[in-house]
């Protein structure tokens, strides 16, 4: 439509892309140029050149409107289908040909530094580990001189200042092409030394407990018919040896060798303490077993885990063996998170806690346990809450428990008499 001007009328749009009328023919040759150009460049401006040469044929094919197949012939080939594709591989050319950097060394080397620090290593592979790191050392004085030490933190140490003086020498990837050739390669040799040095993942569990030892202790005379792990678990407990007994436990993952183990460490009592965090990790599985050994080596550190067991209205079960761990332990931090149980619903659960209260034998429970002897409707509670009294002993406490003499329960009338004679 005209305004009656020579000059059209104005639609009022816009467009933000300029028009381009470049062909798939010739952003091809620009490629092919492209391609030329990076087979001859020798040096990393050579190759910024070709990358910009890539990145203008990239915008001009964004902008281009190249004509696309026909949809009705399936043979047909779309024209930026294919310049994207030849893009793509000459990048990944690109990519290829450049370097290497000083900078791929230092990532090698500080790689290097974590494995050792890192990994669980076999006797074997300590010494295989600290040999590649001697042998990686050797070759690369001419850029740092470092002493592997006489450990795997020595020797990550070294790797360290190495990978320091590499990275001040601020080496140029042309000027020092070769050098930097030689750096790289003896840092491969580092990392494929280490990866084949043994850990304690790359062998079997037998493998793992006969590499420490763990059957050493079993003799024609102490061998029994039963499962030599167990056979070997009790005899190094006997020996005190519960660090292999530990590392046993660990590896085995066996329920039945788990919970024989666990039987023995309960048996020891405060003895097992060398296993206190193998148990304290159990038992926040809400596991009964360790939760019961915990109890028996005796660590008020168990103690505010073992309080969220007792929360609320859970596993009746599992709250007993919590309550009796806790008196166990003796924790004065206890005594309020037990004092609660005398006011829950299952009978067994008021019981235990109150008898717990007197294995704690703190005086503030003497006026809660006082009042449950008087009210609960359980005598086997009222029971419980006089023997607590008892335990306690303060005078005040053996008062309370002793007004029962004439209790109507012959149970509460026992632990009454008791604290009335003493």
């Amino acid at each position: 439509m005209s305004n009656g001007d020579d000059e059209p009328a104005d639609t009022g749009e816009t467009s933000d892309v300029p028009a381009t009328t470049v062909s798939a023919e010739e952003l091809r040759e620009r490629l092919d140029e492209a391609e030329q150009e990076l087979e001859a460049a020798e040096t990393e401006a050579a190759l910024d050149g070709v990358e910009e040469r890539l990145d203008a044929v990239e915008s001009d094919l964004e902008a281009a409107d190249l004509p696309e197949p026909d949809e009705d012939d399936e043979e047909a080939e779309d024209p930026a289908d294919d310049i994207e594709s030849r893009l793509s591989a000459l990048r990944d050319d690109l990519e290829e040909q450049r370097g290497p950097y000083a900078e791929d060394v230092v990532v090698i080397i500080e790689d290097a530094q974590g494995t050792l620090t890192d990994s669980e290593w076999t006797e074997d592979g300590e010494e295989d580990a600290m040999a590649a790191v001697e042998t990686f050392l050797a070759g690369v004085t001419d850029y740092a001189d470092a002493d592997a030490g006489d450990d795997l933190d020595e020797a990550a140490d070294a790797l360290g200042t190495v990978a320091a003086t590499i990275e001040s020498e601020s080496l140029d990837a042309d000027a020092d092409a070769e050098a930097i050739a030689e750096l790289l390669e003896a840092a491969k040799a580092l990392e494929d030394d280490l990866d084949a040095a043994e850990v304690w993942s790359d062998l079997t569990v037998r493998e793992q407990l006969d590499a420490k030892g763990f059957y050493d202790i079993l003799t024609n005379e102490n061998r029994k018919d039963f499962p030599p792990e167990w056979n070997a678990a009790k005899l190094h407990a006997e020996a005190g040896n519960l660090d292999l007994v530990a590392f046993a436990f660990d590896k085995l993952g066996s329920e039945f060798y788990e919970e024989y183990t666990i039987d023995i460490f309960y048996h020891l009592g405060s003895d097992a303490q060398p296993v206190f965090e193998e148990m304290h990790e159990l038992a926040q599985k809400r596991n009964k077993g360790p939760i019961k050994v915990l109890g028996k080596i005796g660590d008020e550190r168990a103690a505010e885990t073992l309080h969220e067991f007792i929360e609320g209205d859970g596993d009746p079960a599992l709250q007993k063996v919590t309550l009796r761990s806790l008196g166990a332990i003796g924790s004065e931090e206890s005594v309020q998170p037990v004092a609660n149980k005398l006011a829950t619903e299952n009978d067994e659960v008021r019981s235990v806690g109150a008898r717990t209260l007197g294995l704690l034998g703190d005086t503030r429970a003497v006026e809660p346990l006082a009042d449950v002897l008087e009210s609960d409707d359980s005598d086997e509670v009222r029971a419980s809450a006089a023997w607590a009294l008892r335990q306690i002993g303060t005078a005040d406490a053996l008062e309370e428990a002793a007004q029962y003499t004439d209790d109507r329960a012959y149970l509460v009338q026992a632990e009454a008499e008791k604290a009335a004679g003493a």
